[in-house]
């Protein structure tokens, strides 16, 4: 038992002061995350409770599914900021962005370069879990030809590289970050997803880190997270999202 305690670091302690959670899906009924303002609200106070207090989240933009401007996000963003400052929770700061899957509307975006971004330049990207576009490559270079760094979000969660590992490294030398999903060290996907995540972060791999929040079940895993081995691997990861994203 003494063993067990001493392997563990309290929720509040894993994230530094200043540390960003640079993907969730927080803001309410805009795509598959927060339902409505309350669970926004809940979501955010809960992982306030684990010490992170700074977000940017990321709601998803993909083709008819979940359809979102700018203007639709930011009038979102808005209304969870003034919530939070009705309930007087004035620690907590919340910026959009969004996570830009790559298919046919993402071309048109580019087209118009009306991206919103984590910082700067930096676009968190997705793509099919089963079935990469045909041009990735041609998309990130087009990206970082018009002045954009992509950021692949969650690179562990693609299935269909789980059996051809050298496509990570053909994609980082094309310029890609990589952002790990936390919960992926845990049994919230599946087992492959795990042994892929560790073995980027054993290689290095990744730049950011963030929580990939939908739902409040999926929270209770972060006990699970905050371990000092774990602490240990994503240190740096850590250290990156308190630095650059600010």
């Amino acid at each position: 038992m003494f063993f067990i305690k001493k392997r563990k670091i309290p929720l509040h302690e894993f994230f530094p002061e200043g540390f960003v959670d640079m993907h969730s899906h927080l803001l309410p009924g805009i795509d598959d995350g927060a339902t409505d303002l309350d669970n926004s609200i809940a979501l955010i106070e809960k992982l306030s409770s684990f010490g992170i207090r700074k977000f940017i989240t990321t709601p998803h933009v993909l083709e008819d599914l979940y359809p979102n401007t700018p203007e639709i996000i930011r009038e979102k963003e808005k209304l969870v900021q003034n919530e939070l400052k009705k309930r007087n929770l004035t620690n907590i700061s919340i910026k959009a962005a969004a996570e830009y899957m790559l298919d046919e509307k993402f071309n048109e975006i580019l087209e118009k370069e009306a991206f919103l971004t984590l910082k700067d330049n930096l676009v968190l990207i997705e793509m099919s879990y089963l079935h990469p576009p045909a041009k990735l490559f041609e998309m990130l270079f087009e990206m970082q030809l018009k002045g954009y760094k992509p950021v692949l979000a969650h690179p562990e969660r693609y299935i269909s590289y789980h059996h051809n590992q050298k496509v990570y490294s053909k994609l980082k030398n094309a310029g890609c970050l990589f952002q790990l999903n936390l919960f992926s060290l845990t049994n919230q996907y599946n087992k492959s997803v795990h042994t892929v995540s560790e073995k980027l972060l054993k290689e290095n791999m990744y730049d950011f880190i963030g929580t990939d929040t939908h739902n409040l079940t999926q929270l209770e895993l972060f006990t699970k997270l905050s371990t000092k081995n774990n602490y240990k691997k994503l240190e740096q990861l850590i250290s990156n999202n308190t630095k650059y994203l600010v």
